[in-house]
């Protein structure tokens, strides 16, 4: 994963680029993050302003966010992620969604469908956690054992819904 969205946008390309071809060079596959999405991230909220002004060519967002999505719900726009992959099936470019955390599973499934290949729930991985937290436990060594179940339990329910269970 590389993650110049700190960087100018130029700068960001060119940061990618270099990744890139090093990764490649050793036959690795490079996802990149060029523009920001709104929502929550380390604590920092990006504003919905400051996404908007995030240029189509520079990021691929239907409507996906950082965090907690609102009480409305997510809003993706599906007919754009069939106009992407229709742009990117026959280029080697696999689609990756960020802010995946809290879609419904039949949307999941309907973008697993529309080529999303890969999903960022980090979100939902860090409230087990945290969840996990408000139990009564008896010892740290209880209390680290319990945190790490929780989250492995959402990243094997994760797995499950999006079919790469047993395919390690």
């Amino acid at each position: 994963m590389v993650d110049g969205s700190h960087l100018p946008f130029e700068e960001n390309i060119s940061y990618t680029k270099f990744i890139s071809t090093l990764a490649h060079d050793k036959g690795i596959l490079v996802e990149a993050e060029l523009g920001r999405l709104s929502g929550t991230e380390d604590d920092m909220t990006v504003e919905d302003y400051e996404a908007r002004l995030t240029e189509a060519k520079q990021a691929f967002c239907i409507g996906n966010v950082h965090g907690k999505y609102p009480s409305s719900g997510p809003n993706l726009r599906l007919q754009l992620l069939k106009e992407l992959r229709a742009l990117t099936v026959n280029k080697g470019v696999h689609l990756v969604l960020h802010g995946a955390s809290g879609l419904p599973s039949d949307l999941v499934k309907e973008c697993i469908a529309l080529g999303v290949r890969k999903f960022n729930v980090n979100t939902e991985v860090r409230n087990a956690y945290l969840e996990s937290l408000e139990k009564p436990h008896k010892d740290l060594v209880h209390l680290m054992a319990s945190t790490k179940e929780a989250m492995k339990a959402v990243v094997a329910e994760k797995m499950h819904l999006f079919g790469s269970a047993g395919k390690a």
